[in-house]
């Protein structure tokens, strides 16, 4: 606007002439200055990169300067009705820092001495002087100075934004963490509680102001299956302090603040550097686990009662299928087989859902012996390779290879472990390598370093998918997608293999890539070749110098040998004491096995009695219950 007014008092002074005073004249400096500055606006207002804003205002501002200077000057000084406007300039100085203030007090005091040295500057010129120049620029400087600027606006509206935010993910967490289902507790690094959530004051019984600022020892009170309270080196909590790695459990007990026992699945993760605290995720899998036992039962009894018929299905097909036995036409031997065949799979079905059984409830056996566990994977890959034959697989077997020819140190590898358990997992994967390889090699191969053996079953079949990796070795669990729906399977094998695995100290896992096969790992404890010498000849001395028998119990009952198959004897001859020896409902529970016991003393009591009269003795006779019936 100002350099509109300067141009347009120029052109009326042209276009007429004598219409406007002599002192708004504006001469050909002023005209220049304010044109170029107006020029400059225009193109910066219509069109401008954000990168040259500034600089062309800093343009504009000195151009506008400089022409209301000689403006002043040519319309007499002191004097001139333009002292108002370049007050008015002085107003925006500070806008622009030293480049804005600097020249127009260099300009102003230029004048002042310009007035000083040819009319002997007068008080009232003094007062005009500063109050034009040096006053603007000071009321210029406070007020500007006092706006924040542009940087500090912006920072500070990023702040509040931020806290804005902060405030609102904060907000949602709490909701998030007040409506969560299971116990959440934050604990800093001296123990003590600093959040507690509504579900966890629900398990544990304890009020949030009661709870908050305690050591979390006396709030979450943890005790392992025997009731026993945790050491430091078993306090997943305190683990998880010292190493700042997440720990994971389901198999201790809290008791709550009235004294209840309740069994707790429990996640503990570290919050920041080691040491800064923990967050603990719990609840309450008492229901769960009794569930898991009553199912555990159930399927264990069951299984038992199923596997003594199916054993005899399976008995009389063998005699049927046996020409020493049975003659039968080639028609119905193709029958017979394939039924023979299902009644073996419900068998091993039968045989894997107690294995299951047995490992959940911890009655399943362990024996251990001192193995190389080279010659063991060897002797079972050799007892598979006639399956893989059969699919015209080539099954390998890296530490031995077959041809006879080539000579080879095969290493040694000693552990101390159940080899029954040892031969079940291996059987299982290199099993499973056959049934889902369709065509190319599977490879064994055992590999180790000082403290650990690993067993590999490498195949080239069809692979696994990433989101079936982290449940595949849960129970019950198969892959089902194209190309495994016609495999059958139960999902028990990879299940069985984990538990056994863990149950020896041991882990297993996998590497697939879907369509290009799979690894799977079987990590074990090794023993170094002195332990297996010395464990080995332990071992056989205590096979070789059983303890002494309990001379108050009687010698085991010989059991009834099961004939041959191959015999020319009758059926029924054959397979009655096979199914004598295989009593219905075995014992799961120790009540049910001192039952059982119970009634075996009193038939062998009567048998004795009924043979020949036997002396009184202190205290009553007993037998051995059948090996197979200890599960």
């Amino acid at each position: 606007m100002i350099c509109v007014s300067i141009i347009g008092l120029y052109v009326t002074n042209l276009s007429q002439p004598g219409f406007l005073d002599k002192s708004l004249a504006v001469s050909l400096i002023p005209l220049a200055a304010s044109s170029v500055a107006a020029v400059i606006s225009l193109v910066t207002y219509f069109w401008s990169p954000n990168q040259i804003i500034t600089p062309s205002s800093v343009v504009i501002y000195l151009a506008m300067m400089t022409g209301c200077a000689f403006l002043v000057y040519d319309t007499g000084r002191l004097d001139s009705p333009f002292l108002a406007l370049w007050a008015l300039i002085g107003l925006a100085s500070a806008v622009y820092g030293v480049v804005g203030w600097l020249p127009l007090l260099l300009l102003g005091s230029t004048m002042a001495g310009y007035e000083y040295l040819k009319n002997h500057l007068s008080i009232t010129g003094l007062v005009l002087v500063i109050a034009n120049t040096l006053m603007p620029v000071l009321v210029s400087a406070i007020i500007f100075r006092s706006k924040p600027s542009k940087d500090e606006s912006r920072s500070n509206a990023n702040y509040k934004n931020l806290a804005n935010e902060l405030s609102e993910v904060a907000s949602k967490s709490e909701v998030v963490i007040n409506a969560i289902g299971d116990g959440v507790i934050a604990i800093d690094n001296q123990g003590i509680i600093q959040l507690i959530n509504p579900a966890a004051q629900s398990i544990i019984g304890w009020g949030k102001q009661d709870a908050m600022a305690l050591n979390y020892k006396s709030v979450l009170k943890l005790v392992d299956i025997k009731d026993t309270a945790l050491e430091p080196a078993n306090d997943p909590i305190q683990q998880t302090l010292n190493s700042n790695q997440e720990n994971r459990t389901n198999n201790l007990n809290v008791i709550t603040n009235s004294g209840k026992k309740l069994m707790v699945s429990m996640v503990v993760s570290p919050v920041g550097d080691s040491g800064s605290g923990v967050i603990v995720v719990f609840r309450d899998i008492t229901q769960e686990k009794a569930a898991e036992r009553e199912q555990a039962e159930f399927v264990s009894t069951a299984s038992h009662e199923m596997r003594t018929p199916v054993a005899s299905i399976e008995g009389y097909l063998s005699l049927t299928l046996n020409p020493q036995t049975a003659q039968i036409d080639e028609r119905a031997r193709d029958f017979i087989t394939k039924a023979h065949a299902a009644a073996q799979h419900l068998g091993h079905l039968f045989q894997d859902l107690l294995d299951v059984a047995k490992s959940e409830d911890g009655r399943i056996s362990n024996n251990p012996k001192v193995v190389n566990v080279v010659a063991l994977v060897h002797e079972i890959v050799d007892g598979l390779r006639q399956k893989a034959i059969e699919k015209n697989l080539v099954l390998t077997y890296k530490p031995i290879p077959e041809d006879s020819n080539i000579r080879v140190v095969a290493p040694s590898y000693s552990v101390n472990l159940d080899n029954d358990h040892i031969r079940e997992i291996v059987n299982n994967l290199v099993e499973n390598a056959i049934k889902y390889t369709p065509k190319g090699e599977i490879i064994v191969d055992v590999d180790g370093d000082d403290e650990h053996v690993v067993i590999s079953v490498q195949d080239s079949g069809i692979g696994i998918p990433k989101e079936d990796m982290q449940h595949l070795f849960q129970k019950f669990y198969r892959v089902d997608n194209k190309d495994t729906r016609e495999i059958g399977g139960t999902g028990l094998g990879l299940y069985l293999c984990r538990r056994l695995a863990e149950m020896m100290g041991g882990r297993i896992w996998v590497d697939s890539d879907y369509g290009q096969g799979s690894t799977f790992f079987v990590e074990l404890p090794r023993v170094s070749s002195q332990d297996a010498v010395k464990i080995a000849e332990e071992q056989a001395n205590a096979a070789a110098n059983p303890p002494a028998p309990n001379p108050f119990l009687s010698q085991p009952t010989p059991q009834t040998p099961i004939p041959s198959v191959a015999t020319t004897a009758p059926v029924q001859q054959v397979i009655e004491p096979v199914l004598n020896n295989v009593p219905r409902g075995q014992a799961l529970t120790p009540e049910q096995i001192a039952a059982y016991v119970a009634k075996q003393r009193a038939l062998a009591a009567e048998q004795s009695t009924a043979q020949e009269p036997q002396p009184a003795v202190s205290r009553p006779q007993s037998v051995t219950v059948p090996q197979r019936l200890v599960q």
